[in-house]
């Protein structure tokens, strides 16, 4: 018995996330100058956008794929702001030279490490109802 919510659940979180984060950035890029505060929002609107993107998928994925305890709302969200911060990231580092394919996967590991081991620690904080 899979108590996880489906992704008509979160649809309009996905709808609303989507149209701030894409939606923005149209209007950022085309209505502002790169200078520092625009280039900050620029950030933030990614990982909007992207974590608005993502969410099916890791809505999917968990549906695919269960696991015990299941994973609630704020798990998949959760799961989806990870890819939002690290294409933000990825940005980021593009922005100043220094991306590497060495350096993303080092960034990914990290990234997934966090959450198996946040996933781990809600596993053993769980308790059968």
């Amino acid at each position: 018995m899979d108590r996880s919510p489906t992704v008509r659940a979160f649809l309009p979180t996905i709808v609303v996330l989507i149209l701030i984060g894409w939606g923005g950035m149209i209007i950022l890029l085309n209505a502002t100058e790169p200078t520092l505060w625009p280039r900050w929002l620029f950030f933030l609107l990614v990982v909007v956008a992207f974590t608005g993107l993502t969410l099916p998928a890791t809505i999917y994925l968990n549906h695919r794929f269960p696991s015990r305890p299941p994973a609630t709302a704020s798990v998949m969200v959760r799961q989806a702001l990870w890819v939002g911060i690290f294409v933000a990231t990825m940005a980021w580092l593009n922005y100043g030279q220094v991306i590497s394919f060495s350096l993303a996967v080092i960034f990914l590991v990290g990234f997934a490490a966090i959450e198996v081991f946040l996933r781990l620690w809600e596993r053993s904080q769980w308790r059968r109802p």
